[in-house]
């Protein structure tokens, strides 16, 4: 799960760069996708961190 919590985190790092671009650009379409990727992905990274622990226990 370590593994799985780090390229979450990273796919929701990127999407909040993307949120920030879109805004820039005045592009509604990447902004809501760019945000829905970030509140989904951002989810998952914070319960399996909160579900494993960190450092992921393997018990």
């Amino acid at each position: 799960m370590n593994l799985l919590m780090v390229i979450f985190g990273l796919v929701t790092v990127l999407a909040v760069i993307g949120t920030i671009q879109a805004f820039k650009e005045k592009n509604v379409l990447g902004v809501l996708f760019n945000f829905g990727t970030f509140a989904v992905f951002g989810f998952f990274t914070v319960m399996t961190i909160v579900n494993q622990g960190f450092p992921p226990s393997l018990h």
